[in-house]
């Protein structure tokens, strides 16, 4: 994972985040390397690289409830998934690291959609 690299203050919002582990478990719980900054009714797509395991739930689309600043629940049953690891010993040009993608927003939710989180320049 230290090969890994995802801005943690990036532009544009919500970002692509790293993930750091998946729970078998439904609903699944994705911990993220870093605040995610997302919210209630973010939905995401699960991006997995065949070393990591999980591949069950690679290009799967859900919708996540925040329980922390690094840790969602997603509407998705891992339960019979394979385990989730990340491999410690492989080279950064081997794989792409798994991440979580947001691709949209809940309808009845729209709060991310309401958010301006650029800087203010004072121009």
């Amino acid at each position: 994972m230290s090969n890994c690299y995802a801005d943690p203050r990036p532009t544009f919002q919500p970002s692509m985040r790293l993930i750091a582990s998946i729970t078998q478990s439904n609903p699944a719980i994705i911990t993220t390397t870093f605040a995610h900054n997302y919210k209630d009714g973010t939905v995401v797509r699960i991006d997995i690289p065949e070393i990591d395991g999980m591949q069950q739930m690679n290009g799967l689309i859900g919708t996540i409830l925040i329980i922390d600043t690094t840790t969602f629940s997603i509407s998705i049953d891992s339960t019979n998934f394979d385990a989730f690891s990340i491999p410690m010993d492989v080279s950064p040009h081997e794989f792409t690291c798994a991440q979580v993608v947001p691709i949209g927003e809940d309808n009845a939710t729209l709060l991310a959609a309401l958010q301006n989180v650029l800087p203010y320049s004072g121009e």
